[in-house]
């Protein structure tokens, strides 16, 4: 029991981690798409490459679900919402701990 609250407030930041570097992975995207920078660009391209390295396990098995939309892809709107899900469920948990039920 003293153990499981710390560790789901570890899980509850990583997951926030995880929200903001998806969104990053999002807005470099859009910036290479519209091609305001370029992948050529040594710096761009490790940036581009660590986003896609750490979000692309997460992403992937959600975009084999998804029905093909042609250009959009809406799997990190579906891991958002995953993600704030679990961390209710991590709230409610650490609420339910933390007063004793």
């Amino acid at each position: 029991m003293i153990i499981l609250i710390p560790l789901l407030q570890v899980i509850s930041v990583a997951l926030s981690i995880f929200w903001w570097i998806v969104i990053a992975m999002i807005v470099v995207s859009w910036l290479i798409a519209f091609d305001i920078i370029n992948t050529r660009n040594r710096f761009v391209y490790t940036v581009w490459d660590f986003l896609n390295r750490i979000t692309d396990p997460v992403l992937a098995p959600i975009r084999r679900f998804m029905p093909n939309l042609g250009g959009i892809d809406i799997s990190p709107i579906i891991l958002f919402l995953i993600i704030i899900f679990l961390q209710s469920i991590i709230g409610q948990l650490l609420i339910r701990l933390q007063m004793g039920y």
